[in-house]
C-alpha cells in the first residue's frame, strides 16, 4: 500500500465553533491548534496546511488553573530602549482576552510560513456571538 500524501488542491476545510466558557486555556489551545493543523483528520500531511477553520467564542470566560492569574506574565517589547511592557494574566483576561487566547494557540502552531498560514484560519471573539454564521460552523467537542 502506498503512503497517502495530501495535496493543497485536495484539502476539504470545515468550520468549527468552540465555546471557551469554563475551559482551561492550555487544554483549549492544544485542541484548537491540533484542528488548525489538520491532525484530527486521517489525511494529515505535515507539509500541507490541511486544517480546518476554528471560531472561538466567549474568550473572556476562559479559566486559568492554580495561581496563574497573578503569577503568569505576558511580555511585549517595542524595540526601543526601556520599551519592555509586562502584563499579568489577570490584566490580559480583563482588557485583552482575545489576544490572550490567540497567543496561546499561536505558540502551539509550527513556526514559519506554514504556521502563519494555519494561524489565519483562527477567529477569536470575546463575547458569545460571531459573524461567521453563513459558513454554518459545527460545534467542536472539547473532551
Amino acid at each position: 500500500m502506498k503512503t497517502y500524501m495530501q495535496r493543497k488542491e485536495d484539502v476539504v476545510r470545515n468550520w468549527y465553533v468552540v465555546d471557551a466558557e469554563g475551559q482551561t486555556l492550555g487544554r483549549l489551545a492544544t485542541k484548537v491548534a491540533s484542528v488548525l493543523r489538520g491532525k484530527n483528520k486521517p489525511t494529515y500531511t505535515p507539509h500541507v496546511d490541511g486544517g480546518d477553520y476554528v471560531i472561538i467564542v466567549n474568550a473572556n470566560k476562559v479559566v486559568l488553573t492554580g495561581n496563574k492569574l497573578n503569577d503568569k506574565i505576558y511580555y511585549n517589547h517595542s524595540g526601543y530602549p526601556g520599551g519592555l511592557r509586562e502584563r499579568t494574566a489577570k490584566e490580559m483576561i480583563e482588557k485583552y482576552p482575545v489576544e490572550m487566547v490567540e497567543r496561546a494557540v499561536k505558540g502551539m502552531l509550527p513556526k514559519g510560513r506554514l504556521g502563519r498560514q494555519m494561524y489565519k484560519k483562527l477567529f477569536v471573539y470575546a463575547e458569545g456571538n460571531h459573524p461567521h454564521s453563513a459558513q454554518m460552523p459545527k460545534a467542536l467537542k472539547m473532551d
